[in-house]
């Protein structure tokens, strides 16, 4: 999308967000009274027309693609969820109350913002959209720091966060929070589900070296695939961590191809994959022979996106995903359509999750019969659910993860189009990488704040 849509976008709809204000949405939290919730918390929308939600994506830095499509799938999502367009997984998800008359009878309109892919960015936008724009419920993000900031926020403004994409482990346990729910897999499945697939095809006495984004997220999916592929009998030669957006990973690969290890784990995601990937195919480790071996590259993290940029680079390379356009089910089939009509293109895994968050949010509201936090929040805790493209989809009560598949990819070796670009190696159920709700502490907090 370009800058003048985007802002002509916001301009028009932060327009009808001040009639909204005028009208009580953005009213300030009050104290909670027990069933007398109705009139009581922060932007209420029950006397407007409409309800507000706010959508905070990276639009700049280095995971900028991935913000794109999760905006055009919330545009989507609300288009569907007012009853235009053909209705998406709308009308596969189920069991679900949503009529395509809004939520709760109220016309979706949304505000937007740019995460930057900075956490201080994105709780700024977070909080202008909570007390400026008046939303009900905001959602989006590429990156876990910005996951466990804005939810942070979520929780201190009594304001219900729909993680993005975000695959830190800590999102959802050591820094969960009541008012954060998020639907994308995590790194512990990731590693559960990608380290005997290695085993398998590699051997299980392979040395790896490790590069990983300096931030929660790379932390936990290195630390997550380290305990995976050790347990099966790898062993770590490094884990050497590379800041966010660094361009250039020549200085970190060097190390890499003299270091006697026979794999290299990038630990990286957006255009920090797209880069590391093609440097290091471009150092010739692609036909590098290590320890009698052939030298392997493993991307644990991977994108339909980060594909198309990184190209010829990618094919081979094993990795896990959420979700994948071209998966048969029912679900997968009606979004994909959907968002190709409106866009001409199939949707990323990014699009996908966010698209299903949106709904996920308006039927819980549904549900509970009203916008009211707590109440909406008992909704989602526990609630199982299909027809939104992963399967059957549980949202745990303990600690708001979604427990579902996992899949194991490979960039196509002989793609036959411009977005035939990954298959699916394995489906890894649900039973073989879930984990205790306990697992990395944290607690939800309060229902009510």
């Amino acid at each position: 999308m370009g800058d003048s849509v985007h802002d002509d976008k916001r301009r028009s709809v932060l327009k009808s967000g001040a009639v909204l204000g005028a009208a009580g949405v953005a009213a300030p939290s009050l104290v909670f009274t027990r069933n007398a919730w109705a009139a009581n918390f922060r932007n209420d929308p029950s006397k407007a027309k409409s309800c507000v939600l706010g959508f905070n994506v990276p639009l700049t830095g280095p995971y900028a693609d991935e913000g794109a499509d999760e905006l055009r799938a919330f545009k989507l999502a609300a288009k569907h969820l007012n009853g235009e367009g053909d209705g998406g997984m709308v009308k596969t998800f189920k069991p679900s109350q949503l009529k395509g008359n809004g939520i709760l009878g109220k016309k979706v309109e949304f505000v937007t913002g740019d995460t930057q892919t900075k956490a201080d960015a994105a709780r700024a936008s977070a909080k202008r959209m909570i007390e400026k724009d008046g939303v009900i419920m905001f959602s989006g993000c590429s990156s876990s720091a910005v996951a466990v900031a804005v939810q942070s926020l979520a929780q201190e403004m009594g304001v219900i966060y729909m993680v993005g994409l975000s695959h830190s482990n800590d999102t959802t346990m050591k820094d969960r929070r009541r008012y954060g729910f998020r639907h994308f897999f995590n790194a512990y499945m990731s590693g559960q589900a990608l380290a005997p697939v290695l085993a398998a095809e590699y051997g299980k006495d392979r040395k790896a070296y490790h590069l990983t984004a300096d931030y929660t997220w790379g932390w936990t999916q290195e630390e997550s695939l380290k305990n995976a592929t050790e347990s099966l009998g790898w062993k770590t030669v490094a884990a050497v961590r590379t800041p966010l957006g660094a361009g250039d990973f020549s200085q970190y690969i060097t190390p890499a191809v003299n270091s006697g290890a026979d794999v290299l784990i990038l630990n990286h995601y957006g255009k920090d994959m797209v880069n590391s990937l093609r440097q290091a195919v471009q150092f010739g480790l692609r036909e590098k022979m290590v320890n009698g071996r052939k030298f392997e590259i493993v991307v644990p993290l991977y994108s339909e996106l980060m594909v198309q940029g990184a190209g010829e680079a990618a094919r081979g390379i094993l990795g896990t995903a959420n979700w994948h356009w071209n998966l048969p089910d029912e679900g997968t089939k009606a979004f994909t359509k959907s968002f190709a009509k409106e866009y001409g293109f199939p949707p990323s895994q990014a699009a996908q999750t966010c698209y299903a968050q949106t709904l996920l949010y308006a039927n819980a509201c549904e549900v509970a019969g009203t916008f009211y936090p707590p109440e909406v929040i008992k909704a989602l805790e526990g609630f199982k659910f299909d027809g939104l493209g992963n399967g059957p989809t549980e949202y745990r009560a303990g600690d708001h993860q979604c427990m579902k598949d996992v899949l194991v990819v490979r960039g196509k070796e002989k793609p036959t189009g411009q977005y035939d670009l990954l298959e699916v190696v394995k489906v890894v159920p649900r039973s073989a990488v879930e984990y205790p709700a306990s697992m990395g502490g944290g607690e939800l907090g309060p229902y009510e704040v």
